[in-house]
Parts: structure tokens; C-alpha cells; sequence
């Protein structure tokens, strides 16, 4: 285990904070999705997007040509928000390898990137790599293989990592397809590194995947083919009081985020007010592209 890593020690409307004076957010509607263009997307496969904390770096994977394997990982960054992305660049040989590296997902205080390789089995295994300066997306040390807490001999996926520090609660969730689940796929979580658990209330017979949760740990998202959708892989939410309740059943994002192809490997910004995900929708650039989706909040009655 990295010594540095601090431990695992239709819409939604409604989210609660958990500041006690904060009281509840509400916020609009998506807005219709749009393409992150020629900058980011290419002619192949991008997707698995992760934002920092200040927006101005946005992790993905690519299969574009100039990497090591057969997706790597590659990092785009931004003077502000309100200026375009610049070129993505390749995080290079100490992450990525002649195998496939993708579905990165920061940690809260952004020191830790959480990823998934099949390098060292040949299945889907969930890796994590530190790096001393938060400023710096080229800072990133070789990385560890989380253990059996979390990997098995199935495939273990699309992590997506929550740490609360004043209630001490980190938890890494993720799918899986290890047997045991009502479905095809279903999302587990990590408390403090120890063995995972089902999350029932987000699993389904069906296929569930690459969960990534809000900052404060009260929504999160995923991707699923459950009864109920628009396309083939829908963006569905779930919201929960606080970080000790269960979810509230999930709830399609509705059709105007989600067409009637395939949406799915979705990323919360800090603010919760931007979604980025993948889709294979007709009006993309490459195989796979990635977009983004916004909604303004305002205080709760």
C-alpha cells in the first residue's frame, strides 16, 4: 500500500448539504449536452473523464494513436473556466503502459488518482498513484495496486472516491462483475480499505457501472441498462440526507442528457453544477466522445 495515501481509514431536484447553516441547494434542470470539440475529442475513443477541483484540469482516457498501449491516460488543462482547453498531453510511461490505463478518478485533497488497469492480471483491477504537489498533473509517482479488499479475480472498475474529513468517512466506490450481485455488473464500496460491500439500493439485475459521487458525498451518478431508460446505457442519480443514510432510489436524468445511444462514465464537478460523460451519440467526433451537462443551484425553501 502507498505510504502516502490517507486512508479509505426526469431529475434530481433536491440535494442536502451538509454544512448545518447551508440548508438545502435546489437545483435547475440539466441543460442540453455538449460537445468538449476537436480539442479534446478526436477521431478515436475518448471518455472516462475526471475534473480537479478547481476545473481546470480534466483527466481522460484516449485511444489516439501517440500513446504507450491501447488507451492511456492524458490530462488537458485551462487558464480559468471560461477559457478553452488546451491540448491534451499523455501522463506518461509511469502511468500508462502497453496495456490499457483508464477511468481515472481524484481524490478530495487531490494528492491520490485512482484508476484501472488490467496490467498486472490480465482482468480489470483498481490502481492508485500519489503525487506530492496538487499543481501539478506531471507529479505522479509509480503506482500501487489496491488490494484484495478491493480487487478479485473478477473485474473491479470505474472507481470513484469520496473522503469526508470531518466525519472520517473515505470510501472508495466501484463496479464489479465478482459474483454475488443481482446483476450483470453492481456497485460496491470500500470504507477505510476494508472489504467491500454491495450497495443494493444502486444495484439492479441489470448493469451498473462507474458510480462517481459528489464532493460532499450526498448524490451520486452512474451508468446503467436498467428497465427505464432512454438508450442502450443511461446516466441515472441517487441522493441520500447524509453520509450515514442509504440512496434514494436512482432516477433516469431524463432525455435531455441522455439519447437514445450510449451515456455513460459520468464525473461531477466540485461545485456539482457540471456533468461530464461519454457518449457514442451521432453528432460526436471519434468513437467515443466526451460532453459536458450544467445546471445552476440557488438556495432551498
Amino acid at each position: 500500500m502507498n505510504r502516502h495515501l490517507i486512508g479509505f481509514s426526469g431529475m434530481l431536484a433536491l440535494v442536502i448539504a451538509l454544512a448545518p447553516s447551508a440548508g438545502a441547494w435546489r437545483y435547475s434542470d440539466w441543460s442540453p449536452p455538449v460537445n468538449l470539440g476537436s480539442i479534446i475529442n478526436s477521431a478515436f475513443s475518448e471518455g472516462g473523464p475526471a475534473i480537479s477541483k478547481d476545473g481546470l484540469s480534466l483527466y481522460f482516457n484516449s485511444g489516439r494513436p501517440d500513446g504507450f498501449g491501447n488507451g492511456d491516460i492524458y490530462v488537458a488543462r485551462r487558464e480559468s473556466v471560461d477559457l478553452p482547453w488546451d491540448w491534451p498531453v499523455n501522463l506518461g510511461e509511469i502511468i500508462n503502459t502497453d496495456s490499457d490505463e483508464g477511468f481515472p478518478a481524484l481524490s478530495r485533497d487531490e494528492h491520490n488518482l485512482f484508476f484501472v488497469s488490467p496490467r498486472a492480471s490480465g482482468g480489470a483491477d483498481v490502481w492508485v498513484t500519489y503525487r506530492q504537489d496538487v499543481h501539478d498533473d506531471f507529479a505522479w509517482q509509480p503506482p500501487t495496486l489496491l488490494g484484495p479488499a478491493v480487487n478479485t479475480a473478477a473485474n473491479d472498475h470505474g472507481p470513484g472516491y469520496f473522503e469526508n474529513r470531518k466525519l472520517g468517512l473515505p470510501q472508495l466506490y466501484f463496479h464489479s462483475n465478482r459474483p454475488g450481485g443481482p446483476g450483470s455488473n453492481d456497485i460496491y464500496v470500500a470504507d477505510a480499505f476494508g472489504p467491500a460491500v454491495l450497495v443494493h439500493e444502486l444495484s439492479s439485475p441489470q448493469g451498473d457501472f462507474r458510480p462517481a459521487i459528489s464532493r460532499n458525498g450526498l448524490e451520486i451518478f452512474f451508468h446503467s441498462n436498467r428497465p427505464g431508460g432512454v438508450g442502450a446505457q443511461d446516466l441515472w442519480g441517487s441522493v441520500r440526507k447524509s453520509v450515514f443514510d442509504p440512496w434514494s432510489p436512482p432516477e433516469n436524468l431524463g432525455t435531455t442528457v441522455n439519447s437514445q445511444i450510449n451515456d455513460f462514465g459520468a464525473a461531477i464537478s466540485s461545485d456539482g453544477e457540471t456533468l461530464f460523460f461519454t457518449s457514442n451519440r451521432p453528432d460526436g467526433l471519434g468513437l467515443n466522445d466526451i460532453y459536458m451537462t450544467t445546471r445552476t443551484k440557488g438556495r432551498g425553501r
